[in-house]
């Protein structure tokens, strides 16, 4: 009778359940809602998934100073026409790296955790393909990779991913010890409950359906933290989200040598830069090697818009020390 209720925006459920809606439902507030989540293919990558593009590059990549895998985590509600700002800039600055790019669709609002993981399917395929998990052929080179992830719906993704593969290989090691990085823009946060009204009003367009998205999320969230209250655990479940955001091994190629670069600004105002510095200093204070970099201007995932040049040098400079660090072990 109930699925789990996803926050547009915020791309993470409370963890409490919605109205299951059938497969039948065809009202206009769902369909409107729904049709955020039709995308056209990026140029250049072919679709593996609902949501999911691979631009495979064959030619084997020989400059080890680069990463030859990319792998980017948007946020929810992003259109391909807004990740192709980045995967344009990465097929610049590492042509011979292939790249996979996950979306985070509106769908989360009505998706079990179930069909979220069959969805992500296809994306442990291409990693595995592309030699970057303990499966893979010892006869290759470990892959060089960069995760990229966008807000907390990037964040969520990234997190249910990191589960998967846990479940699927284990504490199993990857081959090789891969040079890796982490690029977390805008996030992670808890937030509270205007900042997640906010950001469904960012996502959801029309009207009617954002309503009637804004009572569910202002009810589910006032019953989860009265909750919170009255049994003293963490009931909202974005808080759980940072927690989880803190596992140096948050994916299996990354481990407490792996540098973090956060990326964030003053003027976002769903992400709290309070939160995200707390969270930074916090994984620092566990061993973690961090970098961030705090815009003064920009909007929430806007940070490459306002200030590309210092957004892509910071993205540059963080891997140079993941490889660095990699080629002194």
């Amino acid at each position: 009778m109930f699925r789990n209720l996803y926050v547009p925006g915020y791309g993470h459920f409370l963890g409490f359940r919605a109205p299951s809606l059938g497969p039948k439902m065809t009202t206009p507030w769902f369909a409107a809602v729904r049709s955020l989540s039709t995308a056209r293919s990026l140029e250049g990558f072919r679709t593996i998934g609902t949501g999911i593009y691979l631009r495979d590059i064959q030619e084997q990549c020989q400059d080890t100073k680069s990463p030859n895998v990319i792998l980017i985590f948007g946020w929810l509600g992003a259109h391909t026409r807004q990740l192709r700002n980045y995967t344009s800039a990465y097929a610049k600055l590492y042509p011979k790296a292939s790249q996979i790019v996950v979306q985070c669709n509106p769908d989360l609002l009505w998706t079990t955790d179930n069909a979220r993981s069959r969805k992500l399917k296809p994306v442990i395929d291409a990693l595995e393909a592309l030699h970057c998990l303990p499966s893979s052929s010892p006869a290759q080179r470990p892959a060089r990779i960069l995760t990229h992830v966008f807000s907390n719906g990037g964040s969520l993704q990234m997190t249910l991913l990191g589960h998967m593969l846990q479940r699927k290989y284990g504490s199993t090691p990857v081959i090789g010890s891969p040079a890796s990085t982490l690029i977390l823009d805008s996030c992670p946060a808890a937030g509270d409950l205007n900042s997640i009204k906010l950001a469904v009003r960012t996502v959801i367009r029309d009207p009617i359906s954002r309503r009637i998205v804004l009572a569910i999320v202002h009810t589910i969230y006032s019953i989860r933290f009265g909750l919170s209250l009255l049994f003293g655990k963490q009931m909202i479940m974005l808080e759980k989200l940072q927690i989880e955001m803190w596992n140096p091994r948050i994916l299996p190629w990354m481990g407490l040598q792996t540098p973090r670069l956060y990326l964030f600004s003053r003027k976002d105002k769903i992400v709290s830069w309070q939160e995200v510095t707390r969270h930074a200093e916090t994984a620092k204070e566990r061993g973690m090697d961090v970098r961030c970099e705090l815009f003064e201007e920009s909007a929430h995932v806007a940070h490459v818009q306002v200030e590309p040049d210092r957004y892509w040098s910071s993205v540059q400079e963080v891997w140079t020390v993941a490889a660095k660090g990699r080629s002194e072990d």
